[in-house]
């Protein structure tokens, strides 16, 4: 849709006349589908990789118009946000040595982009979600600049009435209520296309949709949101609701999110997809371009189907069906976009090819799988895959049982997809190597999300979880230019987060976000056992709606009972507390608040953002600095 040429649909009159060209779209696709009209005898496969830029600190790099400058390649295009990228790869024949020239490709497209990138002092890194991405870089001076997608921006806006509210439950629970829809530019991809016979469309959609979980659970790599630990795979958490428009009500009855995993089997064909889409989804685009598709039927030729298109586009579907053309010749494919970017280009194409081969190898009798299977355990199965991963239990089987997926992995899937891939007559070679990527990653435990999260465990015991998450991105990095599956990858250390620099170069990276709060109301002998108990030194005060009101320190608890007989026995919190406020952002560096500190004689900051307090910085945080770098200094 990025290189589509739409508009948007505003007002009752340009919404019917889109809804005719739609319904128009339809009668043409049952046309070619009655008539035999798509390519059936030929298997391509096809790939789009989002990748991310990130700059000499590890941080996101909001380059993309001056990269693209660089490039002058259509391969490639914009993405959402500023710091991502997308380059689509161009189909090629399911068979032979079609998975190591993919990975080939990928790798020469890649290094182009980078090379540009580095031009612009950044470098290209593959992940689902960035480690060091914070809630300052999701704002709108980081939409990529062009037109359409302020336009789109606004419109979700406006369809969702107002912030969009995340809710991610993980080991650390994220909940953000006064969100951008900009928020899925966090997000990035490896979307894998398989085109297949028109005939047989709905039997191979419906199992893709059934292996979709299995899939996931051994491909995880974006368990990292702000800093917070979320779903093995919070790519689908956050996908889903960034583009939901629901109102509250709506939910109640059901209506389906345009990010969705799909609402049941398919009965016939692609046109039960885009027929329920439509019924579900409100238009939102439609395309600029207009042509009679019929009367091209008639005439011999091939249709485009732009309204049919654009608004598939619109709709989120984690397995996509798809129209297309190639070389002339209408063709049916579904596009897979559960799979993150990275942890590196091999496991990307065993990611690829893992898939590939499951699809290509369904089993004859799973060909009427509603017979098989039911609809609900499959969509349990995929969320729960994105929650846990490896460490998932699906459903599998007639009847149904629930069984780790490791083992399901191991004893079923992978032989399938191997055999799967042999009968597309992929090269001996190539199926060793990727599917072997994938049984080695199983039976060692270590996805992608899985390396972070133990790398994460072992930096934060070292120190800050800025630090922490500076330095997995940074080992990230340097992995991925060794080229090496991730199960082989060894745990992140500190000493590769480099120079004080990318550790402590803003408040944000030294702040503390674990913090103990007390209401104005409340005792001072309660604030006084408080600060004994976890060893604090500083309490933000706040009133009975949680809006911090003052600030408590041990020096003023000194002063209280030092000259208690002058105080009432049941002091609050409020009558001691200092209402003297500074406030700074997680952005300023940490030298202006040094410079802040001492100018004010301070020794405390509350680090606000939205009006609302999120960390707080120390005079014992600058030792710690100070620490690190004296450390730093004397180890060269």
């Amino acid at each position: 849709m990025g290189a589509e040429k739409v508009t948007l649909v505003k007002d009752a009159a340009s919404r019917q006349r889109h809804l005719k060209n739609l319904l128009r779209d339809l009668k043409a696709l049952q046309f070619m589908l009655d008539n035999d009209l798509f390519e059936n005898d030929i298997q391509r496969i096809g790939a789009e990789q989002e990748f991310c830029f990130i700059d000499a600190r590890w941080r996101p790099a909001p380059v993309i118009m001056e990269v693209l400058e660089r490039i002058h390649d259509d391969h490639f295009t914009t993405e959402l946000a500023r710091f991502n990228m997308e380059v689509n790869l161009d189909p090629v024949l399911f068979q032979g040595d079609c998975l190591s020239a993919l990975e080939s490709t990928l790798r020469s497209y890649l290094h182009t982009a980078d090379k540009a990138a580095r031009e612009v002092g950044a470098h290209v890194l593959l992940c689902g979600i960035l480690p060091t991405i914070r809630h300052g870089d999701i704002n709108y001076d980081n939409l990529t600049p062009l037109p359409r997608y302020r336009a789109l921006m606004e419109l979700l806006h406006e369809l969702h009435s107002g912030p969009f509210e995340f809710r991610i439950d993980g080991p650390d629970e994220l909940v953000i209520n006064d969100a951008l829809a900009l928020f899925e530019g966090s997000n990035t991809s490896f979307q894998v296309h398989l085109q297949l016979p028109a005939h047989s469309f709905a039997s191979y959609y419906n199992w893709s949709m059934a292996v979709t979980g299995p899939l996931l659970s051994a491909a995880t790599n974006s368990p990292l949101l702000l800093g917070k630990r979320g779903w093995r795979e919070t790519r689908i958490a956050l996908f889903q609701q960034s583009i939901d428009t629901r109102s509250t009500s709506e939910m109640v009855r059901e209506r389906s999110p345009r990010v969705c995993f799909g609402t049941g089997w398919i009965e016939n064909s692609i046109l039960d997809i885009f027929k329920d889409d439509i019924a579900r989804h409100r238009v939102m685009l439609a395309s600029t371009r207009e042509e009679d598709p019929l009367q091209i039927l008639a005439e011999g030729g091939v249709p485009k189907l732009y309204s049919l298109n654009v608004h598939n586009g619109t709709v989120y579907r984690w397995n996509r069906p798809c129209y297309g053309i190639t070389d002339g010749k209408p063709h049916l494919r579904i596009e897979m976009r559960v799979l993150p970017a990275g942890p590196s280009i091999p496991d990307e194409i065993a990611n690829a090819a893992f898939w590939l081969g499951m699809v290509k190898g369904m089993p004859d009798d799973y060909t009427r799988i509603k017979d098989k299977m039911e609809f609900d355990k499959v969509k349990e199965n995929f969320f729960r895959a994105a929650r846990h991963g490896l460490g998932s239990y699906l459903w599998w089987g007639s009847p149904a049982k629930r069984i780790p997926a490791s083992e399901l992995l191991l004893k079923e899937l992978i032989p399938l997809a191997r055999a799967g891939l042999q009968k597309a007559n992929v090269r001996q070679a190539d199926i060793d190597r990727y599917m072997d990527i994938i049984q080695e990653r199983v039976e060692s435990g270590r996805t992608g999300s899985q390396w972070q999260l133990s790398s994460l465990e072992r930096l934060k015991k070292e120190g800050k979880k800025e630090e922490a998450l500076v330095a997995a991105t940074a080992a990230m990095f340097n992995r991925q230019q060794q080229d090496m599956p991730v199960h082989k990858w060894p745990i992140a250390g500190m000493e590769e987060a480099g120079s004080w620099v990318n550790r402590y170069w803003t408040v944000g990276q030294i702040m503390s976000t674990d913090l103990f709060t007390v209401n104005e109301n409340d005792p001072v002998d309660f604030a006084a056992n408080l600060m004994d108990w976890h060893n604090v030194r500083h309490l933000p005060v706040e009133n009975e709606k949680g809006v911090l009101v003052g600030f408590l320190t041990a020096k003023m608890l000194l002063r209280f009972y030092s000259q208690s007989e002058n105080h009432p026995v049941r002091a609050s919190v409020g009558q001691i507390m200092s209402t003297d406020l500074y406030f700074v952002t997680p952005e300023m560096s940490t030298i202006e608040a040094v410079h802040l500190m001492r100018e004010r004689q301070l020794g405390y900051l509350s680090v606000m953002r939205n009006g609302n307090l999120i960390g707080l910085v120390t005079e014992y945080d600058f030792v710690n600095v100070a620490a690190h770098l004296m450390n730093e200094i004397y180890s060269k």
